[in-house]
């Protein structure tokens, strides 16, 4: 028998077989840092997938629930007035937080009374869900603002260049040389205090944070080709910037922000607690917690733990949720953001 009838035939022949690829898992990561215009088919194939991901981490869906939980309670804890008019008519909350009771002067929890009552006979349980709306307020109003003037002139920063980046990333420089709570605090004694004076003050120390970061992306993401392809086409540098290139170095800042949620939270009820912060006798949590320190060691443990255990969850709640976020967008991640599915 000769050697060419030895030979089996095959329909495999002149095809190469690349070990370890699987094309399953390449499409579940879809593309690396490739122009996804706004509107179109790859960038809503993008965040949906983001979003099946981000469903799939049950974590991540138990801190959004506690959020939703304690934002409904915070609206509809009392009614809600703008300029004469009730927008909000309902009330969650069985007692006026600011009203004293002074028959019912440091209650332990009860039925009437589920977080017992203060110093002054107010009750605690309708001060920590209507307090809700002066620290979740802060965190996301904060973080709003913050962006909105970070990414901008972290952007104009990276993409750009040259004076404009030395200029601005100098002024983060110095900012970066004080510590965080430490300006703030320095902030406050020169603004005062009042619930927009601690936002701003707490917005001029965080933006600095989101200009830096989304600068390292778009160092990164201006290289790539469509930019150079919207260049000589002659795109304006508005909309290359903040059409093409801030789009796809977006992605850190969302995580970035998500988290900084809970980092403001917390700043805002150390504030509180020091008494710069809202003015003294408001419901904030971290004004609660230093009004009622000094009965902590009296024994009358309800009146610190309760609004302590809502900044706990409100906080552990928004990291669970920016950890979502991030396995949801992170590119890399070859599990499928199924983290905490188990």
């Amino acid at each position: 028998m000769s050697q060419e009838t030895q030979r089996s035939p095959t329909d495999d022949r002149g095809r190469i077989r690349v070990k370890g690829f699987d094309a399953e898992q390449l499409a579940e990561r879809g593309e690396l840092y490739e122009w996804e215009p706004e509107g179109s088919d790859m960038a809503r194939s993008r965040r949906a997938r983001a979003w099946r991901r981000f469903k799939r981490n049950r974590t991540a869906l138990i801190g959004v629930a506690i959020i939703a939980i304690m934002a409904f309670a915070a609206v509809f804890a009392r009614p809600i007035d703008v300029a004469g008019f009730t927008i909000q008519p309902f009330s969650l909350a069985p007692y006026d937080p600011g009203a004293s009771n002074f028959d019912a002067l440091k209650q332990p929890p009860s039925l009437a009374h589920p977080f017992g009552t203060d110093w002054s006979g107010k009750d605690i349980f309708s001060r920590v869900m209507y307090g809700g709306r002066f620290s979740l307020s802060v965190g996301f109003i904060t973080v709003a603002i913050a962006l909105s003037i970070g990414v901008p002139l972290g952007s104009i920063a990276g993409y750009y260049g040259g004076w404009i980046d030395e200029v601005i990333m100098r002024i983060v420089d110095v900012l970066y040389s004080f510590p965080f709570l430490v300006l703030a605090i320095a902030l406050i004694s020169v603004l005062g205090q009042g619930f927009w004076k601690m936002i701003l003050a707490l917005v001029l120390v965080v933006w600095i944070s989101y200009a830096r970061l989304i600068r390292g992306e778009i160092l990164s993401v201006k290289e790539n080709e469509y930019v150079t392809a919207a260049e000589a086409l002659g795109a304006r540098d508005r909309s290359i910037i903040f059409r093409h290139v801030v789009p796809n170095a977006l992605a850190p800042v969302i995580v970035q922000a998500t988290l900084g949620i809970g980092t403001i939270v917390l700043s805002a009820a150390a504030l509180g607690f020091l008494g710069l912060g809202l003015q003294p006798g408001t419901s904030e949590w971290g004004s609660m917690l230093s009004s009622g320190r000094e009965t902590l060691v009296q024994g009358q443990w309800w009146i610190t733990v309760f609004p302590g255990l809502a900044i706990f969850l409100f906080v552990l709640s928004i990291n669970l949720v920016g950890d979502g976020v991030r396995d949801a967008l992170d590119p890399q991640d070859k599990s499928g953001g199924d983290r905490g599915v188990r």
